[in-house]
Parts: structure tokens; sequence; C-alpha cells
């Protein structure tokens, strides 16, 4: 029988000399030693609260940069004390900031947290820890998508690279927060990993399906990140006067370890501004209804101090984790596309608050339907690469004008994006056995890029020019990203427009902007469907 890593780890505990376990000064500094089996001790400067020193097993695994929040803090007022014999707390302060950096007693094991009441002047709150790529070079769960060091040339920005003729990004490291599990570097002979755990993302932004860089061999160092929030396709108001975390690297010898084995409820004895007990907290469940059995689904809730998620059974019923008490709104998704929104939910502390949801898409006459209302580009051309891959790359299928024909075609020939200047626009033809009347065409897309949306032309009639979608200020599909505000556009085809027999509608990319190749206006596509009633 094989027992989860933690369980694994705290049973060595109990034969391990933890003597050394604590921390010393060391002129400005303060090296923190986990007295762990497996040992680990780490140095933080008393000035930046950098951690300039990671050694694990007695091999240094610190990178030729800090490992800090942000970009560093820069200064901060640090101190560092023993709490009940088996915890050391490192207690960073800024005006705006407060870093903690916790050990345990006899566990390989950095748990953090940060306290915020503002975002930091860099637009984005990251924890980055700067590791030797000569020793950690590999990246899990998505290997060498991600690893840019080598380089040959650059696609795009400074972001964006060629590697043995591959794109490769530190964006293309990224997992769904409501997927996300450990996020690792790795390497050596006795192959020592090295992961970032965050158990439970409720401060963060952008919902569960949000996503952002997670590891990233640069070359010179291997980049391990928990980005709390960022301008990455941001799509929601960050959270301050919170904390994000607990989240933790860990360190270990005996393979990956899983979230769910992670406790990080002894933080409630260590004073940690902004921390929540379980006790504290409360539950909402309930019966979601209306999601087709092919797709996931799943229920969200926020407001403005936190988010939670949770995936219903395949019978619709759901159970939240525990939430901080607050009136949240809450949405059905049917995969990531919302079908319901329910305001008002309250939750209080030890309670459990009954809450159903049902789908709300209205059921209408479809004549025909290219993919699928999921918020993704599911199943669509290219759709299974371009988390990983820029458009450019050549294990890519060529984008070019596409004419779909309905009843032969496969969805994987309909384009998952319209780049207004390369594969502009796509053709849809099919048959109808008799005129229809009045009809909606109805595009739904995921995200646009430089004020892109679509225009479509029936037969002889062309539709009206939609306005400008709600601007996200930050690249997309060449990152791997494609969840923006999910913008769906009904065209109301006039009651004579179509006719029995062949029929020809063609979808185009519009924007009053403009740019290069892969940068030039474009969305990215969902799901499209014609129907009545």
């Amino acid at each position: 029988m094989l027992l989860p890593l933690f369980l694994v780890t705290t049973l060595s505990f109990v034969s391990s000399v933890s003597a050394a376990f604590g921390f010393t000064k060391s002129g400005n500094n303060y090296v923190v030693d986990a007295g762990s089996s497996e040992p680990l001790v780490f140095t933080v400067s008393g000035s930046s609260c950098d951690i300039t020193s990671i050694k694990y097993r007695n091999q240094e695994l610190q990178g030729s940069k800090g490992t800090h929040i942000s970009s560093g803090l820069g200064s901060a007022t640090v101190s560092a004390t023993t709490i009940s014999g088996k915890y050391v707390k490192v207690t960073c302060t800024t005006p705006t900031l407060t870093q903690y950096i916790v050990v345990k007693s006899g566990d390989s094991t950095i748990f953090m947290g940060t306290y915020i009441t503002a975002e930091p002047s860099i637009g984005e709150l990251r924890f980055i820890a700067r590791l030797q790529s000569s020793k950690l070079p590999s990246e899990h769960p998505y290997g060498s998508a991600s690893t840019t060091g080598g380089s040959s040339s650059t696609v795009e920005g400074s972001d964006v690279f060629v590697v043995g003729g591959q794109t490769r990004s530190k964006f293309y490291s990224s997992t769904r927060f409501i997927d996300k599990d450990a996020q690792c570097v790795y390497g050596g002979s006795d192959q020592i990993h090295v992961c970032m755990l965050a158990p439970q993302p409720e401060s963060s932004s952008g919902g569960p399906f949000f996503r952002d860089i997670e590891s990233n061999n640069a070359g010179s160092d291997t980049n391990l990140y928990w980005y709390m929030n960022s301008g990455h396709v941001q799509t929601e108001a960050y959270r301050t006067n919170v904390l994000h975390g607990p989240y933790m690297m860990v360190f270990s010898r005996s393979g990956i370890p899983s979230v769910k084995n992670a406790d990080t409820s002894f933080f409630g004895e260590l004073d940690i501004k902004g921390f929540v007990p379980t006790s504290a907290r409360g539950y909402v469940s309930g019966t979601a209804s209306g999601i087709p059995s092919n797709l996931q689904t799943v229920v969200h809730w926020y407001n403005s101090a936190a988010q939670y998620w949770a995936v219903a059974s395949n019978g619709g019923a759901f159970k939240s984790p525990p939430m901080k008490t607050g009136t949240y709104t809450m949405v059905l998704y049917q995969g990531e596309f919302k079908v319901a929104t329910a305001e008002g939910v309250r939750v209080s502390a030890g309670g459990t608050t009954s809450k159903d949801i049902a789908s709300t898409l209205a059921n209408h006459n479809s004549l025909w339907k290219i993919g699928e209302y999921d918020g993704q580009p599911t199943g669509f051309l290219n759709a299974d690469k371009f988390l990983r891959m820029h458009p450019s790359d050549s294990r890519m299928t060529a984008w070019r004008p596409v004419t779909y024909t309905i009843g032969s075609s496969s969805v994987g020939q309909f384009p998952m994006a319209l780049f207004q200047n390369v594969n502009n626009p796509v053709t849809i033809k099919f048959n109808l056995d008799s005129a229809p009347g009045a009809a909606t065409l109805r595009i739904a897309t995921t995200l646009s890029f430089a004020g892109s949306r679509p225009q479509a032309k029936v037969n002889n009639w062309t539709g009206p020019s939609p306005a400008a979608p709600k601007k996200i200020d930050s690249r997309g599909v060449t990152r791997g990203a494609y969840r923006g505000y999910g913008e769906v556009y009904d065209v109301n085809i006039p009651s004579g427009t179509l006719v029995a027999g062949s029929n020809t509608i063609t979808v185009s990319s519009i924007s009053g902007s403009s740019g290069s190749t892969f940068l030039n206006p474009n969305l990215i596509l969902d799901c499209i469907e014609l129907f009545t009633g």
C-alpha cells in the first residue's frame, strides 16, 4: 500500500533528530533550519526579506538572484520568532504588505502567506523562487513547453522564444486554478523536486478558470512561481486587505506532493494577519441542474474579499469548500460557459447554506451548431496545441481562411481563432430544406484582442457591426490564454434572408485597431449556432 507523500514524510519525522531546528542570526540575516531528516536550511535577508540561500540536503539550490515577493520588496522590517518550540515565523513588513515565512519542525517545507493592503507597484502579486538551473533543470507538469534557456531567437515581446525549432514561453506553464495541483522544478541523480502548492487561492482574482505562469527554466535560473494575481488577461479587480495563502514550497526526494494532502491549519496558532480558521467559516450546498451530461458542472462564489468553487457530481450535487463569512454572488457554468447567476448567497460561521441553481440557457430550434457552449475553443483547429505553443509554431496546423460545410466538415477543421490579417474570414456553407423566416446567428467568443469582434454576412445581407468589446489590456492567444469576458453576439437575421437550398454565412473579425501577424486584432471562438424560436 502506498502512503501519501505528506504522511510518509510525517512518519519519517518521528525517528529523525531535529535538534538543529530553529533560527540563528548571522549579521543582519536570519538562518532558518527546519530540523528535518532531509535537511532544509535557508537564509532570509534581514533588510529586504529576500531568501538569499536555500540548502536542501546540503546542496545550495538558490540561483543568481533572490527568491522573493514580486520583484523583491527592496526594504522591509524583518523579524523572526520561535513559537511553541515547533514553528519558526519570519515576518517581513512594509507599509502595504506583510510577508510571512514559516517552517514547522521536522518538515522540509517553506510555508508562506502574503497580506496586502494595496497591489504592489509592479502591478502583479507573485512569489518567485529563483533556483539553480544546473541542479533543477526540468519542469512539471508541462515539461519543456516553458523552458526558454538556450533560445535562438525571440518571437514576441521579451517572453516568447524559439528553442530547438519550437516556440517556448513561461506563459505555456499555466494551469486553471480549478485543476491546480503541485507545480514543480526538479533534477539531479536523486531527483530532488521543489514544488509550489496553493491549497485554496481564495484571495486571488479571476475565478476558477484563471491561469498564470508557474515555472520557467530561463537558462541562468529555473524560476518557480506562485502568481496570486496579475494583469495577464485580468477580468476581475484585485483583492486587497486579505491574506493570500497559506501557500508552500515543498522540498522532496519522495516524488511529487499533492495539494489534497496539505495541512495548513496550524497557521491558526501563529498570529497570521487575515488567516481565518475552518471553525470561523461556513459552507454552501445544493443541486445544480440543466447542464448537459457531457460537460463539467462548476459552481462559483465570489465577492470583494474571496472566491471559491466546486465541481458538482454527476447528479448535480455540490458543496463548497470552507468559505469566509459574508454575502456572495453564485455562478453556474457548463464547462466554462456561464449559464446562471444568483445574488445574495449568505455564508455564516459554522453553518451550511442551502442554495440550488439551474441553467437559464434557453432552448430553441437549432438548425445547426458548430462546437459547444463550454466557454472554450474545444475541438476547433489548433485548440489542442495553443496552450503550450505560439500560433506561429510549425507544429500548428496552418492558419488560413476556412470554408466549413455543415454536414461534411469536421469540427476540427473550424478555426479556434480569427486573426484579422491571417485567416479572416471563416465561411460556412449549408443547405436548408425550407426557408425558416427570421433566425438568429449566435457567435459565442471567449476572448477578444485589440477590439476584435465578429461581423456576419448572410447570403447577400450584411449584419450590423457590433460595438467594441470591453478592453483587456493584455496579449491573449499568443500567450496561451483564451478566457476573457466571453462576449456572446446574437445576429438577428431578417425573414427572407435565408432560403431553401444553398446558403452561405461569412464571419469576419473587425476592428479599428491594427497589429502585426498574430498580434493583429483577433478573437477566440467558443460556439456558433443558427437557430429559430
